[in-house]
């Protein structure tokens, strides 16, 4: 394969990528991979000013970018969501769900209702929700590409984020689901499950150097990863590269789930 062809298996010239909490750590990493191979990247999150700032850093490094906020689990905002990436950008051809949320650490146990329908409202509602807004889009483009971010913790639940876990468990049933319902449309839906990320999300796991070095221990690669590890995994399943990729259940965790 040469250069030239091998670069056209990752190329999204001409698509459009919409990427939930991309205004800080994996998404917005994910924004700017889909970005920096062609796509016209929707930067999306709660607040406004946040994916504005980003959009405008991705646009001064030359690359297509517009910002629309909106707050995963709320009423409509799914809806309202998919409206405004049609209207601006003309389409829709990927759809990468990362916004999360996780109030709480200890058993689920002692997890109000409360804090697990808000867990599960921003967690698995809202990346369905916008799912079955996007579908029609999809299909009238022909096809295209749904990543959901779910984590290590869907695969074996870990200790003190036992609703988060159950969570992001539920996005791989679901991505499984959808992947077997719209194969026939051509649309592809994949789940990344990350590891240890160093995100601001996950600071509390590993801003602490013996807590960090005690756990980079135990991982075969022995280092805990960045954004952009993850990323490179998100290009690769909505790019042509990708192309017999559904369904799939990715890990990026330098081996904690072996």
């Amino acid at each position: 394969m040469t250069q030239a062809a091998l670069q056209q298996r990752f190329d999204l010239t001409g698509k459009v990528a919409l990427i939930t909490g991309a205004s800080k750590g994996i998404g917005e990493a994910i924004a700017r991979a889909l970005g920096q191979a062609g796509a016209h990247v929707v930067v999306s999150s709660r607040k406004q000013a946040a994916v504005d700032a980003v959009a405008e850093t991705f646009r001064a490094e030359g690359l297509q970018a517009t910002a629309i906020a909106a707050k995963m689990g709320g009423d409509d905002e799914a809806g309202r969501l998919i409206d405004a990436v049609v209207e601006q950008c003309g389409g829709l051809d990927i759809l990468v769900n990362n916004a999360a949320t996780n109030p709480v650490f200890g058993p689920a146990v002692r997890t109000s209702l409360t804090i697990f329908d808000k867990i599960m409202k921003v967690n698995v509602r809202a990346p369905f929700e916008l799912c079955q807004k996007a579908y029609p889009i999809l299909c009238e483009r022909g096809g295209g590409s749904v990543i959901n971010i779910s984590s290590v913790g869907g695969i074996s639940p870990e200790a003190g984020l036992g609703v988060y876990s159950m969570s992001k468990t539920a996005l791989i049933s679901m991505t499984k689901v959808l992947a077997k319902e719209w194969g026939e449309n051509h649309i592809r839906v994949n789940t990344i499950c990350p590891g240890l990320i160093q995100t601001k999300f996950s600071k509390p796991l590993w801003q602490n150097d013996e807590h960090r070095e005690a756990f980079e221990r135990q991982l075969p690669l022995g280092r805990i990863a960045q954004p952009d590890e993850v990323a490179s995994l998100a290009l690769m399943l909505a790019s042509p590269a990708g192309g017999y990729c559904t369904g799939g259940v990715y890990t990026v965790d330098g081996g904690f789930t072996i």
